[in-house]
């Protein structure tokens, strides 16, 4: 089974679907992407660079914004995207 999920060709992050360790590679369309830290089931890993302030994309939607520069293979949640959609482990 792919341990990843990649919905739409807009993505530039997909989601783990198992613990993928770091230094491990996963393919997405074609390319291999080696994660850069150990990332958590359910988590996400960037697939493409996001520059710090540039637009997230997850499931062909826009999720969030980037706090910092993401670069290929490294762990997407919340230390470096700002949700456009509001967090449930802040109060608000």
């Amino acid at each position: 089974m792919n341990p990843i999920l990649h919905v739409n060709e807009k993505d530039n992050m997909v989601t783990c679907l198992r613990p993928v360790a770091k230094g491990e590679s996963v393919e997405v369309e074609g390319r291999t992407i080696t994660a850069a830290a150990d990332i958590p089931v359910f988590h996400k890993m960037a697939i493409a660079e996001i520059k710090a302030g540039g637009l997230c994309y997850k499931y062909g939607e826009v999720i969030g914004d980037a706090t910092e520069d993401i670069h290929v293979g490294d762990h997407v949640h919340v230390h470096n995207i700002e949700s456009t959609r509001g967090r449930g482990d802040k109060q608000h």
